[in-house]
């Protein structure tokens, strides 16, 4: 599949979604605020009105106070005339709602009088605003009952013409700004999101770059210490494991060819032998025998890595009973004392009584056979291995298979419990390069472990520890 049929559709993105989320909250948050500050506007406009309606009633009742009706009549035409008469009106009414004053009316005359408000108004004892629609130009009126005198009402509004144009030049700002708004949230979200994502882009372009003959490449690390550094972290992380993986697979490969090839290419030795020599029947015998010596050991190894693959998958075949662990390395060490002899070597064990676990008794007394069978191997003619059993009081009992052999270099401390890993020097002597992965994979599927420490030139120890009542396998 191309790269080019792998880069996602535009609208699926997330730099698109992040600029969708951007532009929408940004917008919504622009409304709310143009929606508060046109509230706030208007209402702030309405009480200015309220409080000039107020003060016009005030100044009608002193006028009744001092002149009487009749001033009070004049006052009316006066004001509207002085005010213009398509700006303020004034009524006066008597309690019932019969007009008896009033300014002049031809611009006013779709408002009448409000019953309602009036007998509000007689209930209150105070003032009561309304608001009217005047046509044909759909303006806005608010409208004052109030009592400027005993049986005198006051009826009188004010055109709301400036609040007029006030929204209709705030819708237009509004349209303006809401189109401005939205283009730049838009832009600037983009923008946003695609320097946010740029160290994403960087990890995709690494993937991409990536091959199975390619694992040095890394995701550059930006030293920002956000979020896309930690991701980047983590994956270069991860490459690093995955490039140790397939060099130990590659390793791994290798060593399992050389060791397959060598007993392969001896069962067809013993078969062409056999070809050869077709008239002796004690070829045949002893072809038959060797080919199923090395049979056997090919299928040791195959059913030995079976054995460890399964335990480190977790799915390990091991069935925990009683064992009587001195009993176990008594006879270990009894069954190798005639290898130790053929070498001179000074073999010694030192073991305590009863020492009683919970464990696979044929997989430990395999793991400890190869731990002894490894000690005898590598011993020099005249050297010495000591194995040693004790209990301690952390919980867990330690058996101990030390020797003289050459030594193991520190370095390769982690590498010689690896799967078909062989030091070069260990390459001439038999084996499969799997004894030491065995035994520490059965030592920790019993919650244990196996550690060894070494000097090149003095020998080494391999210590196999293990619980001591094994309460986490019981």
């Amino acid at each position: 599949m191309s790269l080019k049929l792998m880069m996602p559709d535009l609208f699926k993105t997330i730099a698109f979604r992040l600029t969708l989320w951007y532009a929408g909250i940004f917008s919504v948050s622009s409304c709310v605020a143009f929606a508060l500050f046109y509230f706030l506007a208007t209402q702030t406009l309405q009480e200015q009105t309220d409080r000039d309606l107020l003060e016009k009633a005030r100044y009608f009742s002193t006028v009744i106070q001092r002149n009487g009706i009749m001033g009070a009549s004049k006052l009316a035409v006066i004001e509207a005339q002085a005010a213009g008469e398509k700006r303020i009106f004034f009524r006066l009414l008597y309690p019932n709602g019969e007009v008896f004053a009033s300014s002049h009316m031809s611009y006013w005359k779709d408002i009448s009088v409000d019953l309602d408000a009036i007998n509000t108004l007689s209930h209150t004892k105070g003032h009561v605003f309304t608001t009217w629609l005047i046509r044909p130009n759909d303006q806005k009126a608010r409208v004052l009952y109030s009592f400027v005198a005993q049986n005198v009402i006051l009826q009188t509004g004010i055109a709301m013409d400036f609040q007029s144009k006030f929204i209709s030049a705030f819708k237009t700002v509004f349209i303006a700004a809401m189109g401005f708004i939205i283009i730049f949230s838009a832009v600037s979200g983009l923008f946003l999101s695609r320097k946010a994502l740029s160290g994403v882009k960087a990890i995709t372009r690494t993937a991409n770059s990536i091959s199975a003959a390619n694992l040095e490449k890394r995701v550059p690390v930006t030293g920002n210490q956000d979020e896309l550094d930690l991701l980047a972290h983590t994956v270069n992380r991860m490459l690093d494991r995955i490039e140790a993986l397939i060099q130990s697979i590659r390793e791994m490969s290798d060593n399992i060819a050389h060791d397959l090839k060598s007993p392969l290419t001896r069962i067809r030795g013993f078969a062409e032998i056999a070809l050869i020599n077709m008239d002796n029947i004690d070829n045949y015998r002893g072809m038959a025998a060797n080919t199923i010596e090395e049979s056997d050991r090919l299928l040791d190894m195959i059913n030995t890595m079976l054995v460890i693959s399964k335990a480190e998958a977790g799915e390990g075949e091991f069935f925990y009973k009683s064992v009587n662990l001195t009993a176990m390395v008594q006879e270990a060490w009894d069954l190798f004392v005639p290898v130790a002899e053929d070498k001179c070597i000074d073999f010694t064990h030192e073991v305590p009584a009863h020492v009683q676990i919970e464990a696979d008794a044929k997989m430990l007394q395999r793991a400890f056979a190869n731990l002894l069978d490894n000690a005898l191997k590598y011993t020099r003619e005249k050297g010495r291995v000591h194995v040693d059993l004790r209990s301690e009081t952390d919980g867990f009992v330690y058996i101990r298979v030390a020797d003289t052999g050459p030594g193991i270099d520190s370095a390769c401390f982690e590498k010689i419990f690896e799967r078909f890993y062989r030091a070069e020097s260990s390459r001439t002597s038999t084996g499969t390069g799997l004894g030491l992965s065995f035994a520490r994979t059965v030592a920790r599927q019993h919650k244990g472990d196996l550690i060894v420490t070494s000097q090149l030139g003095k020998g080494s120890v391999f210590t196999m520890k293990l619980p001591y009542r094994n309460v986490q396998i019981i």
